[in-house]
Order: structure tokens, then C-alpha cells, then sequence
């Protein structure tokens, strides 16, 4: 079979050579890649797609017979030449794009010396033992001359360590290994990545510790490592990527507190550390995240009051607070400064005391969770503001909470009136601090709650994502 091929791409080689010269009057010739070149894309074409016949389907892949997931660009020096630039496997081009036993051969793609993007989308389905990244393919000069955007995804079957030698592609900008099966720590080379903008690794099996080192990708603006087993603490060094806008630690095993040197990145617009074990309480330098919109924290033991800091954050559209073992009351100020809040999630605390009227003020909020808590009193939200969230307010699983009666049509809310309360020996509808504390025992009933703001933070996530 290899032989077979070696033959079929000789003689298209031979065909090719003979169809470009030129006759005596004849115009300039088309434009082509190299034979060297060609040699390698027929070789490549081999190793990853399914179809034999691709030689003979695309002999001349960058002119006459293309193949749209190659780009060929001309020679700055001699525009008769050309050179692959870009090479896409994935749906979008191939059905299916990759042959079942796909591999990644150094040498084959090593023949592409000009080649700036590298992407393979779904190619490795996780089938027999996995295939690994050759570091073989990023180590030499010619390797780290060219390649400027690496984005590996939705490939099960790609395993093993991240190859140190990524680190030395000097002219990276874009490096997404998202959806594969990688293991082992973050290599520490990587920080010699001084004109990457785009680092996501999330949705692997990376273990380890974030490395300090990452404070020398200079020109970092997205940083993903969610969905990941990374343990250890956010490192202080965070705080050097002075141009990032976007950084998502969550699900991951992060604990310690988080640094006072993340109040340095003066451009974030989008903080996720939720799902990990990080502990408060926050560092005050938080209120220097002028541009910040999307604070995510839930599912964290942070154990303290409301963070106070939140409220300098003017810019928020999104909080996340929920399950973060928060204690005492919600202050009647602690959000009044945020007026472009949408979305504000407190719900799994032990949070007590009345719900603070004061929401109401926010021009902008749309959705408010503060369920499972041991808030109690008369729900004093103006009748306007709940039936404009509807169900997007929940209250429920405070059982010391009641409603008055410009909210009893709101039956949602799962609250009793509070009329009934006093007739039934309730007491006062704030509720005691020892009627709460009985009552918060046996409340806790598994609702099911959606993340807050996902829908925003994609749409957010999307407009920060790198196009070439």
C-alpha cells in the first residue's frame, strides 16, 4: 500500500514538473508549491484522511484542483512560488475528516517549512492506545520561523504529555489544545511564549501545579486551563499579564486564597475561579478590576460575609456567589454602586436576615437567586420589580421567608403569606435568629439551578475569541 502511494505521488510529481514549463510564446506559468512541498501535503493527506484516491483528486492543491482545508500564500520573494501557510482537518472540510489509525507524522509536516496554522478538529476519536504530539514536530529553526496559530480540539484520542518544546515556537500567537485527552503538568517552557495572545487548555486531564513561569507570556489576553486537575494556588505571577482580558481556572483543585497581585490585571473583563477550593476572604486590591463584568466564584469555601469588595467593581453584569458558605446578612449597599448588573447569584449559603429591598434599584438586575439560604422576614421587593423577573427570581428554600399581600399572586416564590404566619404563632415575619437557624436543617430539598449568566458569559467568551 505505502509503496503503491509513494508511486502515485512520484508520477503526479513527474505530471506536474512537465505541465509547468512553459512553451516558446506560452504565458507565465500558474503559480505552485514547490515539488518538496507537494511531496509532504500528498504525505500528510496520507497520513490523516481516508481517501486514497486525494493525490489524484487534488494534484495541484493550492490552484487548479484546491482542497479548502489548504491555503497556500505566494513567496514574499518570487510570486511564481507558493507555499502551504494553513492546513484545517475537520467537518467543515472532510466527512469523516480523519481516517480511523490517523497519525501525526513530525517528518511529513516538518516538510511544510512555511506552514503558519496548524488545526485538526475531532481527527483522533480515542480508539487503541492514543496517538501523542511528536515534539519532534516544533523542535528545529524552521519550525519556530513560521508557526503562528496551533489549535488542536475535540481529539479524545490525543494523549500524553504537552510537548516542552512548544515553548520554543517563538512567533506563536494562538495555542488551543481544548477537548483532548493531554496529561501530565503545564510545561514550564511555555513561558518563553512571548507573543502568544491565546493559551487554552482546558477540558484535559493536566494535572500538577500552574507554574509561576506563566507570568512571561507578555502579551497573554486569553488564558483557559478550565476542566482540568490542577491543584496547588493561583499563582502570584498572575498578575504580571498586564494585557489579560479574559481567565478561566474553574473546575479545577485551586486552593489558598487568591493573590492581591490578580487586582494588578487593570484589563480583565472576565474572572472564572468557581468549582475549585479557594478560601477567603478577598484580597481588597479586587477593586483596582475597573473593567471587570463577569466575577465568577460559586462553589468555593470562601466562609465570610458578602464580600465587600464586589461593590467597587462598577462594570459587573454577572456575579456568582452561590455555595461559598457566605454568612450574615445581604448589606443593603453592597450592590448599589453596580448598576449594570444582570444577573446576581447568592443562593447555597447560610446567608440570614430580610432580603434587602435595595435590589430593586438595580436598573439592570434580570436575574436574582437567593435560594437555599436562611434569609427570613417579609419578602419587601416592590411588586413591579418580581413580576418582571418572574421566575427568574427564586427564593425558594428559606422557610422563614413570607409574602405580604402585593405578592401573594406570586406563588411561585413558595412562600407562605405572611398573614398566615402570624395567625398560625409565627411571631414577628423577620423570624428569629433561633426560629432560622431550626428551621435551615431540613430545608434543603436538591432544586436544580442553572450557572448564572451562561448564556452571557458565552456570548461574552465568544467575542474575545482570536481571529486570524
Amino acid at each position: 500500500m505505502a509503496s503503491s502511494l509513494s508511486l502515485a505521488i512520484l508520477l503526479l510529481l513527474q505530471l506536474q514538473a512537465a505541465t509547468a514549463q512553459p512553451g516558446a510564446g506560452d504565458a507565465a506559468p500558474t503559480p505552485q508549491l514547490p515539488r518538496a512541498e507537494l511531496a509532504a501535503v500528498f504525505r500528510v493527506m496520507a497520513d490523516l484522511l481516508g481517501d486514497p484516491a486525494w493525490p489524484q483528486l487534488h494534484p495541484r492543491p493550492c490552484t487548479d484542483t484546491p482542497w479548502p482545508g489548504l491555503q497556500c500564500e505566494a513567496a514574499p520573494d518570487d510570486a511564481r512560488v507558493l507555499h502551504a501557510t494553513r492546513l484545517h482537518f475537520g467537518p467543515d472540510v472532510a466527512t469523516p475528516p480523519c481516517r480511523p489509525g490517523a497519525r501525526l507524522d513530525a517528518v511529513s509536516l516538518r516538510g511544510l517549512p512555511h506552514l503558519k496554522t496548524l488545526s485538526l478538529f475531532g481527527c483522533f476519536a480515542g480508539a487503541g492506545a492514543g496517538v501523542e504530539l511528536p515534539a519532534a514536530l516544533f523542535a528545529g529553526a524552521s519550525a519556530s520561523a513560521s508557526l503562528e496559530q496551533i489549535v488542536l480540539k475535540s481529539n479524545p484520542g490525543l494523549r500524553g504529555p504537552i510537548p516542552a518544546a512548544l515553548g520554543g515556537l517563538r512567533s506563536l500567537r494562538v495555542l488551543s489544545l481544548s477537548q483532548n485527552g493531554f496529561g501530565g503538568g503545564i510545561p514550564r517552557e511555555l513561558a518563553g511564549l512571548a507573543a502568544l495572545q491565546q493559551l487554552d487548555l482546558s477540558y484535559n486531564n493536566i494535572t500538577g501545579e500552574i507554574p509561576e513561569e506563566i507570568g512571561g507570556m507578555a502579551s497573554l489576553t486569553i488564558l483557559d486551563l478550565s476542566w482540568n486537575g490542577i491543584a496547588g494556588g493561583v499563582p502570584a505571577s498572575l498578575g504580571k499579564l498586564r494585557r489579560l482580558q479574559k481567565a478561566d481556572l474553574s473546575y479545577n483543585r485551586l486552593a489558598g486564597r487568591v493573590p492581591p497581585e490578580v487586582g494588578s490585571l487593570r484589563e480583565l473583563v472576565f474572572l472564572d475561579l468557581s468549582h475549585n477550593a479557594l478560601a477567603g476572604p478577598l484580597p481588597g486590591s479586587l477593586s483596582g478590576l475597573s473593567k471587570l463584568q463577569y466575577l465568577l466564584l460559586q462553589d468555593n469555601p470562601l466562609g465570610t460575609a458578602v464580600p465587600s469588595v464586589v461593590g467597587a467593581m462598577r462594570r459587573l453584569q454577572v456575579l456568582g456567589l452561590s455555595g461559598c458558605g457566605l454568612t450574615g446578612p445581604i448589606p443593603r449597599a453592597a450592590f448599589a454602586a453596580l448598576a449594570s448588573l444582570t444577573a446576581l447569584s447568592l443562593d447555597r449559603n447560610q446567608l440570614d436576615g430580610p432580603i434587602p429591598a435595595t435590589l430593586a434599584a438595580l436598573p439592570h438586575l434580570g436575574q436574582l437567586n437567593l435560594s437555599q439560604n436562611r434569609l427570613a422576614g417579609e419578602i419587601a421587593l416592590p411588586g413591579e420589580f418580581v413580576a418582571r423577573l418572574g421566575r427568574r427570581l427564586d427564593v425558594r428554600g428559606n422557610d422563614e421567608l413570607c409574602v405580604g399581600r402585593g405578592l401573594q399572586g406570586s406563588g411561585y416564590l413558595g412562600a407562605p403569606p405572611c398573614a398566615d404566619r402570624r395567625r398560625d404563632g409565627g411571631g414577628s415575619p423577620e423570624g428569629s435568629g433561633a426560629a432560622v437557624a431550626a428551621a435551615a436543617g431540613g430545608r434543603r430539598r436538591g432544586y436544580g439551578y442553572g450557572a448564572v449568566g451562561v448564556l452571557a458569559c458565552h456570548v461574552f467568551v465568544s467575542s474575545l475569541v482570536f481571529r486570524s
